[in-house]
């Protein structure tokens, strides 16, 4: 049973999202704008400016991320034992704002390696703990809404973001270093609003200590079937939802312009920030799984006008279609996560979830690519839609029964 079940019935809407969960969106927000400024010309930077292979671009990208899911185990560990969500969080946060002004200093590939270690490493800091302290502050029957606000707000940054860095790109005649600089800046800001706007529950205070620090076969085991279940299905639907760079690789298969090329994520992102927050809210009024499967409904349609696709056009209604999935399915996951897993577990539940996600992430991607360069660019597509009806299946499968003793919302 819930831990908040029997708490007074918040108002619905906006106006009932606790104030710690709207700060949270705009610390997600304000450091999303700064690592995607930075991140939108990062590739650039190393290969014109550092003369770096697009090897080299593909080993501490890859990297980057693993580090993150990784350390995301141990964090949202951490947090469950400690009962300190937020400490971690900010020195999550603290630890990439520090990583900012280290990327107009970089004089070699080294320097942007290390940057991008430290700042994944943050990131995989912050991931679980702030994901786990939404859940905690979250009043039970708006905890969709929640999520779903946040990743809204998440995904604005991750549009934003790439939009200043081609602003300022032209008003400051293409000088990256200066770019990166203004980067630092709301970098600073989110681990300000999140020090100041966001305070611990004291139920989660209250329950540190219960969990044992590193994690044991006994706390994984408490977590439930419920929680695995739904963790193979994230992960099977994760093996449709390969890297954003293919949705890239396609419309300039297709035609595209170069000069409009950053328009394929801005659309996505755009479609994605609009959609998650009602999703989230549809969520709290009726069944979860079903919102879910209408969001792999979605990508089952964006893989198919991505497959067939005989033009630009076309395929950007798959990009559309493909944000939409986004805005249904990641928020959504993460709030039933947070409804499968024991209070007392929730940092350790989105660790080892995060982590399954990240490295299932890892194999979809070079999937993907493989595909594309074995035989066409219709295959990956195609293979994305047969994953992501297995994801289907699965959903209606977990549907049908009872999980660890409760139903998922």
């Amino acid at each position: 049973m819930d831990e908040s079940a029997t708490s007074p019935a918040p108002r619905r809407g906006l106006k009932g999202i606790p104030r710690g969960v709207w700060a949270l969106g705009f610390v997600s927000l304000l450091m999303d704008t700064s690592s995607e400024l930075i991140h939108s010309l990062l590739p650039v930077f190393l290969v014109s400016v550092l003369g770096a292979s697009a090897l080299s671009v593909g080993v501490i990208e890859g990297v980057a991320e693993a580090t993150a899911a990784i350390v995301k185990v141990f964090s949202g560990t951490l947090s469950d034992y400690l009962g300190k969500r937020k400490s971690l969080a900010v020195a999550g946060y603290g630890l990439a704002a520090l990583t900012k002004p280290l990327f107009p200093l970089a004089g070699s590939v080294g320097w942007v390696f290390a940057a991008r270690f430290v700042d994944r490493i943050g990131k995989g800091i912050r991931g679980a703990p702030r994901d786990a302290l939404i859940g905690d502050i979250a009043p039970p029957a708006l905890r969709g809404a929640c999520y779903g606000l946040r990743q809204s707000l998440d995904t604005v940054g991750a549009f934003t973001g790439p939009l200043l860095g081609l602003l300022f790109m032209a008003l400051l005649a293409d000088n990256i270093h200066a770019v990166f600089w203004i980067a630092v800046a709301p970098a600073v800001l989110a681990v300000a609003v999140l020090v100041v706007a966001v305070e611990e529950p004291p139920a989660t205070r209250e329950r540190a200590g219960r969990v044992h620090a590193p994690i044991r076969a006994r706390d994984v085991a408490r977590m439930g079937a419920g929680y695995w279940l739904l963790t193979v299905v994230a992960a099977v639907l994760t093996m449709a939802r390969f890297s954003e760079a293919f949705l890239v690789l396609r419309a300039q298969n297709l035609g595209m312009r170069l000069t409009w090329i950053p328009l394929v994520i801005v659309l996505m992102s755009i479609v994605y920030a609009l959609s998650s927050y009602p999703a989230g809210v549809l969520s709290d009024r009726i069944d979860r799984k079903r919102v879910l499967l209408l969001g792999i409904v979605f990508l089952l349609a964006a893989d198919f006008c991505l497959a067939t696709a005989r033009g630009v056009s076309f395929a950007m209604l798959g990009v559309a279609l493909w944000g939409l999935h986004m805005g249904f399915s990641q928020g959504l996951l993460s709030t039933m996560v947070a409804d499968a897993a024991p209070a007392a577990l929730r940092g350790t539940a989105f660790g080892v979830y995060n982590l399954i996600c990240g490295v299932t992430m890892l194999l979809a991607s070079v999937l993907a690519g493989w595909l594309w360069g074995r035989f066409e660019p219709e295959a990956t597509f195609a293979a994305g839609g047969g994953f992501a009806f297995v994801a289907a299946l699965l959903l209606l499968a977990l549907a049908g029964r009872e999980a660890g003793g409760r139903r998922f919302r």
